[in-house]
């Protein structure tokens, strides 16, 4: 039986399944990885990503800050792909359990998927420093240099900085899915960024990794396929 076979046969087996997934997913919709060669990582900037995406650069410098942010972070053309698809119809089949991602586009809820647990938030929500108040994407999009509340108070994207931790809550919920799981779907994630990465820890079920390149973690799963995401879940899922 070749691997994705192999996968789609696991899917029809279980009832309890949840994917986790990263930038991969995200770059078949159009939108830059981080960490590939042609990666946000790779490129020029006056500053480094991970110093511009800090919450102390954030704070110091917030309109360099949104002249990259708008620039690569928004992608606000991307639609859902392949993958995001097949998870909503996995979901709608009352298979998959919830979808955990590092991803903050908001591409799986656009696609239809209903729980989806959020670890490094969404670029669609942003909320004002100084009241609390809420504004969209087209806010923070059309607005010029730094976005500013009708408070005076600068807006801010809600999405977890580097120096800024996870969401508590966010991080339990995922431990629960993942450790209740009968199958464990890992896709388009590096697995290198903690504490994201130690999640799959958590596994008791099965585990299948699917990323175009070896994780640190392929040794521990019972099924790794190197290849496109949405490819490869789009035929497991027969869309």
């Amino acid at each position: 039986m070749d691997k994705i076979a192999q996968l789609k046969q696991w899917i029809k087996e279980s009832s309890r399944i949840v994917f986790f997934g990263g930038a991969g997913v995200s770059t078949e919709s159009g939108i830059p990885d981080f960490r590939s060669t042609d990666g946000l990582y790779n490129q020029q900037y006056q500053y480094p990503p991970e110093t511009i995406l800090s919450h102390s650069f954030f704070i110091k410098n917030p309109e360099e800050f949104y002249k990259f942010y708008r620039n690569k972070m928004i992608a606000a053309g991307a639609k859902p792909n392949k993958a995001h698809l097949a998870l909503v119809k996995l979901e709608q089949e009352g298979k998959l359990q919830a979808v955990i991602t590092q991803n903050i586009d908001g591409l799986h809820q656009e696609a239809g998927s209903q729980n989806v647990l959020e670890l490094h938030g969404c670029v669609k929500r942003n909320f004002c420093t100084r009241c609390g108040k809420s504004y969209d994407l087209q806010m923070v999009a059309e607005s010029q240099r730094v976005p500013k509340c009708s408070c005076g108070g600068i807006v801010k994207p809600d999405v977890v900085l580097y120096e800024e931790g996870l969401d508590s809550q966010i991080l339990e919920k995922s431990v629960y899915y993942i450790s209740h799981a009968d199958l464990l779907i890992v896709g388009g994630t590096s697995l290198t960024v903690y504490p994201a990465a130690g999640l799959v820890d958590y596994c008791r079920g099965r585990l299948a990794l699917i990323n175009k390149d070896a994780t640190p973690l392929d040794g521990q799963a019972d099924l790794v396929i190197n290849g496109k995401i949405g490819e490869v879940l789009g035929e497991a899922c027969s869309l």
